[in-house]
């Protein structure tokens, strides 16, 4: 009784976990963005690889990170207005083509041999502006992918493959740059789009017609900003996230240093380290909802916050590639549930 008990659980788990996969479009896009997340990881492992070899300076070297990020900081409010107001299969369609461009110029550019520090750091820019262009109306568009009570599993799916591809991606990507050169790495980015923007001209979704002219941008994101700014919950989390990322945000952007620095190795190292990151990530999402059951947000928050200090320590002070790996997936892992 009990064995059939716990069968039926594990079924109804297994069919609401899976059950987005029923709707073509979802499927076809978890499979699209879960190539495309392994580019972009890829991408990464080579970009930063490759400023560590033309730029040794660790500041140099930490702007690639800056370059890939920064875009998130200036567009992620418009984006998500845009997302909002504006037709979000376009807003997707745009934002692959640019990235798509600028991951061929730069796979171009670094196959000649003509590649500097500030053209890297700018095209890596260019792609990243595609990333914040697209999250934000990929997120809202899940909806059109699946039934309202679908939402929830077909958003933990998106989450497991980028996770995925955050665990293994960085590994495939130090193989490929210590094998064949960066250069490689953004050919492969650039091809991991074209499965997105192929679904993408596939897809159709439905569309409810709309008397009213769209919300102008700029009263949307002002919107938005006098919500948060009225809502001193929200600010005291922006604030304690700011605390907590800026010093933890080293570890990822000082990772080539370390592996090419302090354990004396290359591309491979850089991109076992950079795995073993993702792996620690994946392990925190596991365990996100077991560790919030027992522990409240403040009692967690202290706590990741203490173990973040220590995985700090460990990559800073180890000289053995094992003691600094366990410290990445460490640091990787209370990034997530922080």
């Amino acid at each position: 009784m009990t064995v059939s008990v716990e069968s039926s659980r594990f079924d109804r788990w297994r069919s609401a976990t899976l059950a987005p996969f029923e709707h073509r479009a979802f499927a076809l896009f978890w499979w699209a963005s879960l190539a495309s997340s392994f580019g972009s990881m890829i991408q990464t492992v080579g970009a930063s690889w490759l400023m560590a070899t033309i730029a040794p300076s660790p500041n140099q070297v930490a702007l690639v990170q800056t370059a890939n990020a920064l875009p998130y900081f200036f567009l992620s409010l418009f984006a998500g207005a845009l997302a909002d107001t504006r037709d979000r299969r376009s807003i997707m369609l745009v934002s692959q083509v640019l990235a798509l461009l600028a991951s061929v110029a730069l796979a171009v550019v670094a196959l000649a041999g003509g590649i500097t520090p500030w053209l890297l750091l700018g095209l890596t820019f260019l792609i990243g502006c595609g990333a914040a262009l697209f999250a934000p109306a990929w997120q809202a568009s899940i909806g059109d992918q699946v039934p309202r009570a679908q939402i929830a599993p077909a958003v933990m799916a998106n989450a497991v493959g980028f996770n995925l591809a955050r665990s293994v991606g960085p590994a495939i990507g130090g193989v490929i740059v210590a094998a064949v050169g960066a250069a490689a790495a953004f050919i492969v980015n650039a091809v991991s789009y074209i499965g997105i923007i192929a679904t993408l001209l596939w897809w159709r979704p439905k569309r409810l017609p709309s008397d009213l002219p769209p919300e102008p941008l700029g009263a949307a994101m002002a919107a938005g900003l006098r919500y948060v700014s009225l809502s001193p919950h929200l600010l005291a989390i922006l604030l304690r996230c700011t605390l907590y990322t800026i010093p933890i945000a080293a570890v990822p952007a000082l990772m080539p240093i370390v592996a090419r620095d302090l354990l004396g190795g290359g591309a491979t190292t850089f991109g076992i380290l950079l795995g073993g990151f993702g792996v620690g990530a994946m392990l925190g999402a596991l365990s996100s909802a077991t560790l919030r059951h027992r522990f409240s947000s403040d009692t967690l928050l202290r706590i990741l916050s203490a173990l973040a200090c220590v995985a700090m320590i460990g990559i800073g002070q180890s000289r053995w590639a094992a003691v600094t790996l366990l410290a990445h997936v460490l640091a990787g892992s209370v990034w997530t549930l922080a």
